[in-house]
């Protein structure tokens, strides 16, 4: 898959492509739905197939003061886009300039100049150009005007009719139900990141930890989790079963959000590493203990207990 940090002057074997149009954070199930049907349909018509998104998140850009809550920081998205098949993402850097195209605007240059679209697919619910002024409505406006065509996906939903999206995503995440938020994913929600040094308190109690800064991700609930890493070894990534916390460490008197992980039965050195940390159960919340020995106890349960639940999930 390329991946394309501009859409101007597209290479040739991208320009005419079907474009997957959207923020896609999370590309939980219902945005592999659209990018799904814009590979369908690009196969169909002998067309290249292509997914356009933005970074930062518009709503980093309109809002910064806000939590962080991104899902899938660019890393994880492309390569989580990449696995289904698409021949380019096409990254757009949402900043003053983006932002303030109006709708025509944004389907003249981006889409028919720079890209050469030959169709679009979007979500029942997308919005595009300045102020949000362009709606699917206007969008099969404008392609039927340059020419090209415009597929509305509709929304898609579980069992119990409930619509996939990244906001129940966060609800579920910031709940305590990494499971559940794995099910509208249709994949572990995971931090990543590279292995920073801590304070080495873990190797006193024979519990060393991988530490990873959590910087833009959505904080899901604190506390601790049983979860699977996943280490870069060359070419390939090897996974890991563990228990990780996830806060602040108040008993040790922490002050930054981190994730600590401990992987079983690991002696490697991590230092430096790129690890991918999976949250698949919640086992409890983070809480101060009176002594470290008492939280010394508590991290010995709490290593069985994400074992035996660990044995009951499926491997991913």
């Amino acid at each position: 898959m390329k991946l394309l940090r501009h859409y101007e002057d597209a290479p040739a074997d991208v320009r005419g492509a079907v474009v997957a149009l959207g923020n896609f954070d999370g590309v939980h199930l219902g945005h592999r739905a659209v990018i799904g049907q814009a590979r369908a349909l690009a196969d169909d018509l002998g067309r290249p197939a292509a997914v356009m998104t933005f970074e930062p998140h518009p709503r980093s850009f309109f809002r910064p003061d806000d939590p962080p809550f991104r899902l899938t920081p660019l890393r994880i998205k492309a390569r989580l886009v990449a696995a289904l098949g698409v021949d380019a993402l096409v990254v757009l850097h949402f900043d003053a300039a983006l932002s303030g195209m109006t709708a025509e605007e944004f389907v003249e240059k981006v889409l028919v100049q720079g890209l050469g679209a030959h169709h679009v697919v979007a979500g029942y619910d997308f919005l595009f150009g300045h102020n949000r002024g362009g709606d699917m409505g206007l969008l099969r406006t404008l392609g039927a005007q340059h020419g090209f065509g415009v597929t509305e996906a509709r929304p898609v939903a579980n069992g119990a009719g409930e619509p996939y999206s990244s906001t129940s995503v966060r609800r579920h995440l910031q709940e305590g139900r990494p499971q559940e938020a794995a099910a509208i994913l249709g994949h572990p929600f995971e931090i990543e990141g590279r292995v920073e040094h801590g304070d080495k308190r873990g190797r006193t109690i024979g519990f060393p930890t991988a530490n990873i800064e959590i910087h833009d991700y959505l904080r899901p609930q604190f506390g601790v989790y049983a979860v699977r890493a996943g280490v870069d070894e060359g070419a390939a990534t090897v996974w890991h079963d563990g228990v990780a916390n996830l806060g602040r460490r108040p008993t040790v008197g922490g002050t930054v959000e981190r994730l600590e992980a401990h992987l079983f039965d690991f002696d490697g050195d991590l230092y430096g590493r790129h690890v991918r940390v999976q949250l698949l159960d919640f086992i409890r919340p983070e809480m101060k203990f009176e002594s470290f020995q008492a939280l010394k106890d508590q991290i010995l349960s709490d290593a069985g207990e994400a074992r035996r639940r660990l044995a009951t999930l499926p491997k991913t």
